[in-house]
C-alpha cells in the first residue's frame, strides 16, 4: 500500500530490488541536497541522470519515454510494472540491467535501439503480453533467461552480432512459432528453448558446435530437426519430451550425447 516515499540527502546507496513488490508506489521524492540520486517525475535516477534506478511502478501511466540523458537502465528498474503497455528506450542507452523489465505483464512491444550492446539476465522474464521485440545488430550478448516465459512472443530474429544463445533465454516461450538463428552463433545453452511448444521447425546453422542439456526439451510441436556436421556434443535430455518429433539427423561429428 506504500504510495510515496522520501529519500533523504544522507542516502548514498540504494540496493537492488529495494522497491520490489511496491505495486502502489507512484511517487519517489529525493532530497535536492542528495549527492548520489535525484527524482524526475517521481522516478529515481543517479545524480548525473545517466542511470535510471527505479520507475515508480504504481503510476497510472500506460506509456513511458525514458529521458535521452539515460545511458543505462538499472537492475529491476521496471520489475513488476504491469500497467505500462509501451516503453520508449532512447539511443543514448547502451546497457539494460538484469530483470529490468521482468514481469511487466502489460508490455506488448518494445524496440531496443542500436546503441544497446548487452541485454542482462532475466531482463524480459514473464513479459507475457510481449508479442514482438526487435534486437539490433549492436547486441553481442543476451543474458540468462532474458525472454523466459514470454508466452505471447510469436517470432524473433537474433542478429548476426550474437555469438551464443545462453541458458534458458527463450524457455517457456510457448507462443514462439519460428526463430532464426544466425551463423554467428556457436552454441545453444542449457534449456535455451525448453518448453517452446509452438515451434514446429528450427534450422541449426553450421556455426553451432554444441547443444546444451534440455535445450529443446518439451518442444512438442517440433516434428523434425537437422543437426549440422559442426556440432560435436549434445547435452543430456536435449530433446526430452519432444513428442511430435518424427525424424532427426545426427551427424558423424557427434562425439558425446
Amino acid at each position: 500500500s506504500l504510495a510515496e516515499i522520501t529519500i533523504p540527502d544522507s542516502v548514498t546507496s540504494i540496493g537492488s530490488q529495494a522497491f520490489t513488490g511496491c505495486t502502489s508506489l507512484s511517487n519517489v521524492v529525493v532530497d535536492e541536497s542528495n549527492t548520489a540520486y535525484k527524482s524526475i517525475d517521481g522516478n529515481i535516477y543517479t545524480k548525473d541522470g545517466k542511470t535510471l534506478i527505479q520507475y515508480a511502478i504504481g503510476k497510472a501511466d500506460t506509456s513511458f519515454i525514458i529521458p535521452d540523458s539515460v545511458q543505462s537502465i538499472g537492475d529491476y528498474a521496471f520489475d513488476g510494472c504491469s500497467g505500462l503497455t509501451s516503453i520508449t528506450i532512447p539511443n543514448s542507452v547502451a546497457s539494460i540491467g538484469d530483470c529490468a523489465f521482468a514481469e511487466c505483464s502489460g508490455l506488448t512491444s518494445i524496440t531496443i535501439p542500436n546503441s544497446v550492446t548487452s541485454i542482462g539476465e532475466w531482463t524480459f522474464n514473464d513479459c507475457t503480453s510481449l508479442t514482438s521485440i526487435t534486437i539490433p545488430n549492436s547486441v553481442t550478448s543476451i543474458g540468462k533467461s532474458a525472454f523466459m516465459g514470454c508466452a505471447g512472443l510469436t517470432s524473433i530474429t537474433i542478429p548476426d552480432s550474437v555469438t551464443s544463445i545462453g541458458e534458458q533465454v527463450f524457455a517457456d516461450c510457448t507462443g514462439l512459432t519460428s526463430i532464426t538463428i544466425p551463423n554467428s552463433v556457436t552454441s545453444i545453452g542449457v534449456r535455451a528453448f525448453n518448453g517452446c511448444s509452438g515451434i514446429t521447425s528450427i534450422t541449426i546453422p553450421n556455426s553451432i558446435t554444441s547443444i546444451g542439456a534440455v535445450a529443446f526439451a518439451n518442444c512438442t510441436g517440433l516434428t523434425s530437426i537437422a543437426i549440422p556436421n559442426s556440432v560435436t556434443s549434445i547435452g543430456d535430455y536435449a530433446f526430452y519430451g519432444c513428442s511430435g518429433l518424427t525424424s532427426i539427423e545426427i551427424p558423424n561429428s557427434i562425439t558425446s550425447m
